[in-house]
């Protein structure tokens, strides 16, 4: 797959998607660019930096954040430190326990941070057993954008392997039916935390929704969501 950099909201959102090889299985990951209100960009869930790909970046504009949005998105944030050494890193709680010689400037939380107020809404969705997560609402367009808390693979996903679907299909039955990662199923820890979580995420008024894993989702979104939470959402 060529790494090249697609647009989804005029001059606003781009994405790229990238190979992941984790226990076992095969798939692809994506990160996400936001031009921000002041034209500085954001690096949400970053891959590796290839000098093609900065080259991309550089013309966009100054990489001036890093995002590492969930507990298991960010193997390539001191990749990406290297690469922008000015820009400011932002983590959700709980990467610092999985690479505690990471460098950053502060932890995500509910209180979206000076710097891109005008840009998002954000809430860490608290409640899961074994992963944590902040969600992202980019104001201008709309646009709901999460790492975890969805994945949409099926028919029409490019790059799974048949570990990945033999898991996806028989065991979580995910296969063409958007859920939250296994990690979430596995069940939450407090689940009124996690509804209240869940539903603050739905009163956005978002019309698509940015996944990292799988098929991005354009139409329908709201319910489609919906839907892909119900089982926390029920208690």
């Amino acid at each position: 797959m060529s790494m090249l950099l697609t647009e989804h909201t005029r001059d606003r959102i781009w994405t790229i998607d990238y190979p992941v090889h984790y226990a076992g299985l095969d798939f692809f990951s994506r990160m996400t660019v936001i031009r921000l209100i002041d034209d500085r960009l954001l690096l949400h869930s970053p891959c590796h930096i290839s000098p093609a790909l900065k080259a991309q970046l550089d013309q966009l504009g100054e990489v001036a954040y890093i995002v590492a949005p969930g507990s298991y998105h960010y193997q390539h944030v001191v990749s990406t430190q290297d690469t922008y050494p000015l820009a400011q890193t932002m983590i959700c709680p709980g990467v610092e326990q999985k690479a505690p010689d990471l460098q950053f400037s502060e932890f995500l939380c509910d209180k979206v941070p000076d710097c891109w107020v005008d840009d998002f809404d954000q809430v860490l969705v608290r409640g899961a057993k074994y992963m944590w997560e902040v969600a992202f609402f980019h104001k201008p367009s709309r646009t709901l954008i999460l790492v975890d808390l969805i994945e949409n693979i099926g028919d029409k996903t490019k790059g799974v392997g048949w570990g990945l679907k033999f898991w996806w299909k028989l065991i979580f039955r995910m296969w063409n039916h958007p859920k939250p990662a296994p990690e979430y199923q596995l069940g939450w820890k407090d689940k009124v935390a996690a509804r209240q979580s869940l539903l603050q995420i739905l009163n956005w008024d978002f019309e698509r929704v940015i996944i990292s894993h799988g098929d991005l989702i354009n139409h329908n979104a709201k319910e489609i969501v919906r839907q892909a939470w119900e089982v926390p959402l029920e208690h």
